[in-house]
């Protein structure tokens, strides 16, 4: 299910994560998916966002639907070489993917990792010790928001550089809000940064 950069466990649960959907929030989506290295392009300010983040010591975890490879489409072999260039051009950007979990399974086989079951995130709260109500989720399609509340995650915040419309359209079906709706992955860090340092001074 999943592939791992490991992360050390802390005496104390992890506070400072963000969970991240791949496309359409990193890199640009494709309704024909992404299944070659030559398809993925990164998002305007996706590598900048995550620059923030790990600049203010926040773990970024990417947690991604991928059913490309059950359909045929992708070998899991292709999906890991992607990922790690993927990785390779987030640090020479000066950021950090810390975990990355997929899903490979396609809607009719009914497992417990596919986004909007909360499966890779809960995976990755007990492989990584993380305070899941400190966390936050940043997605952009109803899927990833409705993860983030089975799954416990204190914020879930939609960006804009999906298929924002429809999420909406999806969300307001279900009764499920974001808490917040930004742009892009740079807004949403600038928020998250933001949050927690509120959150620090009135607990001062």
């Amino acid at each position: 299910m999943d592939m791992k950069v490991p992360l050390s466990l802390p005496n104390d649960p992890l506070k400072h994560v963000v969970f991240l959907d791949r496309d359409g929030v990193v890199n640009r989506d494709s309704p024909n998916y992404i299944k070659s290295l030559s398809e993925f392009e990164f998002l305007p300010r996706s590598l900048a966002g995550l620059q923030m983040l790990a600049a203010n010591q926040f773990r970024a975890i990417l947690v991604t639907n991928q059913s490309a490879v059950n359909r045929g489409l992708i070998t899991e072999k292709t999906l890991t070489a992607i990922h790690a260039s993927m990785q390779a051009e987030i640090r020479a950007h000066g950021g950090e993917m810390n975990d990355i979990y997929f899903c490979p399974h396609t809607p009719i086989e009914g497992c417990e990792c596919r986004k909007p079951a909360p499966g890779m995130i809960l995976g990755a709260q007990k492989e990584h010790r993380i305070d899941l109500a400190a966390a936050c989720m940043v997605g952009d399609s109803a899927k990833d928001i409705e993860c983030a509340r089975r799954a416990g995650v204190g914020r879930a915040l939609l960006v804009k550089t999906g298929n924002f419309d429809k999420a909406m359209h999806d969300l307001t079906a279900k009764g499920i809000r974001p808490d917040v709706i930004v742009a892009d992955l740079y807004d949403a860090a600038e928020w998250i940064i933001k949050d927690r340092s509120q959150k620090t001074e009135r607990n001062r």
